[in-house]
Parts: C-alpha cells; sequence; structure tokens
C-alpha cells in the first residue's frame, strides 16, 4: 500500500486565533481567555489531545476486529501537564510541549483479560498519533512567499 499524505491549510485571523481547512472540514483554533484569547474554539493542544483519543479509538476498534472480540463499550481521556512559561517567553527551564500524558482507559468487551492487554498493546503499537508523540518525527519548515494579487 502507498503512503497516505493527509494535510492542512489556514490563515491567522487573530493573534490566537486560526482557521483552516481539512478535506472538506472547516476547523477552528483559539486559545482561552487565561492565554490572550476569546475562548472561540479548541486550542492547539487540546486538538491534540481529541487527535490522539480518536486514532486510539479507531485502532482499538480495528485490532478488535482483527482478533475476534466485540467491543461494547470504551471510553478514552487523556490528560496532560504543560508549563506555560516556555510557550510565554518567561523561561527556557522546561519543554513547551507536554510534561507526560495520562491516557485512561474504560474497555468493556466481550474478550478475556489478555485478550483486552493484547488489544491495548497492539493498539498503542500500531496508533499512528500515539507512534508520532512516542517518537521524533522529522519536521521541514519551508518558508514561501505569498502569491502576489495583481
Amino acid at each position: 500500500m502507498s503512503n497516505l499524505n493527509f494535510s492542512f491549510n489556514g490563515t491567522s485571523t487573530s493573534a490566537t486565533k486560526f482557521e483552516g481547512k481539512t478535506r472538506q472540514f472547516n476547523l477552528v483554533i483559539d486559545e482561552p481567555e487565561a492565554l490572550g484569547g476569546n475562548d472561540s474554539a479548541a486550542n492547539p493542544v487540546e486538538y491534540l489531545l481529541a487527535g490522539y483519543a480518536g486514532c486510539l479509538n479507531v485502532v482499538y476498534n480495528l485490532v478488535a476486529q482483527e482478533i475476534g472480540i466485540k467491543i461494547n463499550q470504551l471510553d478514552i481521556s487523556i490528560n496532560g501537564d504543560i508549563n506555560p512559561e516556555k510557550f510565554l517567553g518567561i523561561s527556557d527551564k522546561e519543554r513547551a510541549g507536554f510534561q507526560s500524558l495520562n491516557v485512561f482507559i474504560e474497555i468493556e468487551t466481550n474478550g478475556t483479560h489478555e485478550q483486552e492487554q493484547q488489544l491495548i498493546a497492539t493498539a498503542k503499537d500500531r496508533c499512528p498519533v500515539n507512534d508520532n508523540l512516542a517518537n521524533p518525527t522529522p519536521i521541514q519548515y519551508l518558508i514561501t512567499q505569498p502569491i502576489s494579487k495583481n
């Protein structure tokens, strides 16, 4: 199977608000008032947590089907702490991102305890967002010039 390419394109509409599109979906990103925003949408790190939970959901269901068990209920809660000092330019003592993440899985299946443990381990290993969070991913920044509207 060949690689799949995903993209997101958007425009800054204020110092804290960003509006963009991925496929046919419009997304809005804003900061809470405590961080200078208008709290009109989830902020970037909340989207990251949501994306992680959504990815785990897809992979849990895929793996459950492969190993022959049915998921009756799956609840995923993810949280983590960020020290905002680096982000805000106050200090560079700690990293800007999450110090750690806590993933809480509440699952009910028709499988055995061993099958559920296999499901959790396999899904963690195969989840693309988990892979990006747990391992360094090369990032290239390419600066382009705006297209002239003359």
